[in-house]
């Protein structure tokens, strides 16, 4: 997806040869513009797939995925980071690190959100290591829901994230692909 790279050029900042910082535009501020097309974007490249709910975790892969649960006209699912204490009890959970916080954290979502009639695609703003879609893959799975495919925004492919899941038999779109962050500068496939 041109636009998003050509964001990713301007406002992406290389931290070192693993990090790309990306909050000017997808982790900490959102481009509105951007997001619409990333949403649509998904929308058409699943659209066959008669998806009935998007799920994605808090907090950064939320605009996207609205974006594309508009788009399709299906309800929103988000994995929440920290039960609230008003938060059913019956949950489907899972323990995932983070590449980029660098700590374990519990993801959960309700099980009144899904059923085994639903159709799920999942979206995340940025792969690199996998840990948190391997995550909400294994709660979709457990809760006897189809997995349609993933949908990342930004595929860091030099990690092993987006092909351990393909490898795995689902299918994952990524809108942009990062082949390395080699010498400070973004390289896209």
């Amino acid at each position: 997806m041109e636009m998003l790279k050509q964001r990713i050029r301007e406002l992406g900042v290389v931290l070192s040869d693993e990090v790309l910082k990306l909050d000017a535009i997808l982790n900490h501020a959102v481009d509105p513009v951007l997001t619409t097309e990333m949403g649509r974007e998904f929308a058409r490249l699943f659209r066959e797939e008669k998806v009935t709910k998007i799920m994605t975790i808090e907090s950064s892969g939320i605009p996207i995925a609205f974006a594309a649960a508009q788009e399709l006209g299906v309800p929103l699912v988000f994995a929440r980071r920290k039960k609230p204490l008003n938060t059913d009890a019956e949950t489907y959970s899972e323990r995932v690190p983070s590449f980029t916080k660098g700590f374990v954290t519990d993801i959960m979502v309700s099980k009144e959100f899904l059923s085994e009639h639903d159709r799920v695609l999942l979206i995340d703003d940025l792969i690199a290591n996998g840990a948190a879609a391997r995550g909400l893959i294994r709660i979709i799975r457990r809760s006897g829901a189809a997995l349609v495919g993933v949908g990342i925004g930004v595929e860091k492919s030099f990690q092993a994230g987006g092909r351990t899941i393909r490898e795995s038999g689902v299918r994952v779109e990524s809108l942009v692909r990062i082949s390395s962050l080699a010498g400070g500068q973004v390289h896209f496939e």
